[in-house]
């Protein structure tokens, strides 16, 4: 998985996280929590606000 892949990482994360809104996650947690993920593969430092933003929403979205 990589950082484009924001679709793929917010299902992971609603698996790996599900008691947890994803509305409160701050982007550093967030960030790191992307990273931690077993199926993620690319450079930690290609992230960005915008990345981790539209990860949130997705995340939020899948939740719905």
């Amino acid at each position: 998985m990589r950082w484009s892949d924001i679709n793929d990482i917010a299902i992971e994360l609603c698996e790996q996280y599900p008691d947890t809104d994803p509305q409160y996650v701050n982007f550093v947690d967030l960030r790191g929590w992307v990273v931690s993920l077993s199926d993620f593969d690319d450079d930690p430092e290609r992230c960005g606000e915008k990345i981790l933003e539209a990860i949130q929403m997705a995340w939020i979205g899948e939740r719905d």
